[in-house]
C-alpha cells in the first residue's frame, strides 16, 4: 500500500492544478523534514493560486525556519492584503500574528 506522500503524489499527477493537493503535499514533506520540496510546492502554490489564502502562512513559517526573515515578512503581508479582500477573519488573524512575531513584536504565549 503506498504511503500518503506516495498516494499524494499519485493525485498530483492526476490533477496538478488541485491546490489543496499541491498544499498537502508540501506540508507532507514538512512532516519529513524536507524543507527544499515543501519550499518548492509552497511558492509554486502562491503563485498560481494566490487566493489559497492558507499557503501563506505555512510558507512564511518556512521562510522563518529557512532563516529567510525578510521572505517569511513579504509573504505573510500578501497573505494579509489576499485575507482581506476575501474578508477570512481566521486567515487574517493567523497571518496578523504570525506577521507581528517575525518582526519581533508578537506575544509569546509564555509570557
Amino acid at each position: 500500500m503506498p504511503d500518503r506522500l506516495e498516494l499524494l503524489l499519485q493525485y498530483y499527477e492526476d490533477d496538478p492544478d488541485d491546490a489543496f493537493t499541491r498544499f498537502a503535499i508540501a506540508r507532507e514533506y514538512l512532516k519529513r523534514d524536507e524543507p527544499e520540496e515543501a519550499l518548492a510546492f509552497f511558492e509554486q502554490l502562491v503563485e498560481d493560486d494566490p487566493e489559497y489564502t492558507g499557503t501563506y502562512y505555512h510558507l512564511g513559517k518556512l521562510y522563518e525556519r529557512l532563516g529567510r526573515n525578510d521572505d517569511a515578512i513579504a509573504t505573510y503581508e500578501r497573505g494579509i492584503q489576499m485575507a482581506q479582500r476575501q474578508r477570512n477573519q481566521k486567515d487574517l488573524s493567523e497571518l496578523q500574528d504570525a506577521l507581528l512575531q517575525a518582526q519581533g513584536i508578537g506575544f509569546d504565549d509564555d509570557e
